[in-house]
């Protein structure tokens, strides 16, 4: 019997593939192959003029305002992204664009137009990036746990001219850095772990020179910090920021002095929502807010769906507003907000699946459109999902950032990607153990080791 019979049942039956078949399955491709599961990831324009995905080594972009795809140009002179891009960012101002991975680059766009203007080789696998909100740093993170610093000066920016190199500003002692940000001022950057911490350090006027000094520690979750969100209400000059974890929460801090204000037990909460509740093992794998505070929005790893959360900052009170519930084999990698028009992107989807060829990397978008809250912080009617004609862009984004996966592997695809999911934060996050002669081969690839 020929391909297709394998993967689907004839008479009616349901696909042989199941989630659980492909969970298993995927355990034992992650011992037995190099190549680890990747969550796609999103990101869109500050002011939704563009939309960027990553799945595998695939950076693909839509332009919002053209109604058109993007051709990527490389003016770098360097290598296009080769493995699995774990993190991308627009700058505050929308006019520069990082993205950075397993393959040991860090590139570098301006997005009008789009081209790479500089290629920045790492060390070590990049696991996160951060733009400064004025435009003139940009700072990654490697899985040693390291934090560097590179400088975007104006005029090698239209000369295309860049010389320095990458500067360490601070460590996690061998901690893989899962997210890293910039607080809304530039004062502060802010870096978690999957060794339970938030770091908060001081990030100076002129932060290339001398020691940049721990403004604080954010300690109280039990399992890895997965994401982070700052806001910025109204009379709240300094913000606070969010985080989201593998111990299932959301907590709510007070970053200048690391005070903790409030914790949400999301899984709980969402479990209470959800019909069939959630497993016990449910890790917070995004979140993100808009600046204010007034949507927060927050992913789990085996809820197909997203929650929506309240937050009363005066008093310190976190709670679970609404779950938006998706048919069973959606379950959200990434989200992003675009707070002008209160739409939440999101995308489904994981590079190195079982049953899946490396050039075969679907993907699933989906957007909800948030509504107001009335003076109680109830929202004034559901969120909306809306339908694929309803999304910005529609059939023509659509087409350019899912792929366009062979109908008779399409739900074997979905629940590939749904077992992958579950799989690729604990995943990354888990240390790995090498033999000797592993090891070995890896010293000798590392960049650090290379005649530069």
């Amino acid at each position: 019997m020929g391909e297709e019979a394998e993967l689907v049942a004839g008479d009616g039956e349901e696909v042989a593939s199941t989630a659980a078949d492909v969970e298993n399955e995927l355990i034992e491709e992650e011992k037995n192959k190099d190549g680890e599961v990747s969550p796609a990831i999103i990101a869109i324009h500050p002011y939704e003029k563009s939309v960027a995905v990553a799945v595998g080594s695939e950076l693909r972009l839509f332009d919002l305002e053209g109604d058109c795809s993007v051709s990527l140009i490389d003016d770098s002179g360097g290598s296009p992204h080769t493995d699995s891009i774990r993190a991308i960012k627009f700058g505050a101002n929308g006019r520069l664009f990082a993205s950075a991975g397993d393959d040991k680059l860090v590139k570098i766009w301006v997005t009008n137009p789009w081209r790479c203007i500089w290629t920045v080789p790492a060390d070590k696998r990049v696991s996160a990036v951060a733009i400064s909100h004025s435009g003139h740093y940009v700072a990654f993170a490697d899985k040693f746990g390291v934090v560097w610093l590179i400088e975007i000066d104006e005029e090698k920016v239209q000369r295309l001219k860049f010389d320095s190199k990458p500067v360490p500003i601070l460590g996690h002692y061998c901690s893989i850095i899962s997210r890293l940000d910039f607080s809304a001022d530039d004062r502060f950057i802010v870096s978690a772990d999957r060794d339970f911490k938030i770091r908060v350090t001081g990030f100076p006027k002129e932060p290339l020179n001398g020691a940049h000094e721990i403004q604080s520690f954010c300690l109280g979750h039990t399992d890895f910090v997965s994401c982070l969100a700052f806001v910025c209400p109204f009379g709240h000059a300094d913000g606070f920021l969010l985080s989201g974890s593998g111990d299932s929460t959301v907590r709510l801090w007070d970053f200048v002095s690391g005070t903790l204000l409030a914790t949400c037990e999301v899984r709980a909460k969402a479990g209470q929502l959800q019909s069939n509740g959630l497993d016990i093992y449910s890790p917070v794998t995004d979140l993100c807010a808009s600046f204010d505070g007034s949507i927060i929005v927050a992913a789990l790893q085996n809820l197909h769906g997203v929650v929506l959360l309240n937050c009363d900052f005066p008093n310190g009170n976190l709670s679970v507003a609404k779950v938006v519930s998706f048919e069973e084999t959606y379950f959200p990698t990434s989200l992003v907000l675009s707070s002008s028009t209160r739409r939440l992107w999101m995308i489904m989807g994981a590079s190195n699946l079982p049953m899946v060829g490396a050039t075969h990397l679907p993907t699933r978008l989906k957007v909800i459109s948030v509504p107001e809250k009335d003076p109680s912080l109830n929202y004034s009617h559901d969120p909306v999902v809306l339908e694929d004609n309803e999304i910005p862009g529609g059939q023509k984004l659509l087409s350019e950032l899912q792929g366009t996966p062979d109908i008779t592997q399409e739900e074997a695809t979905l629940a590939a990607a749904a077992a992958a999911v579950k799989l690729s934060m604990r995943s990354m996050m888990i240390k790995k153990e090498y033999n000797l002669e592993k090891r070995e081969m890896r010293k000798k690839n590392r960049n650090d080791r290379k005649a530069r």
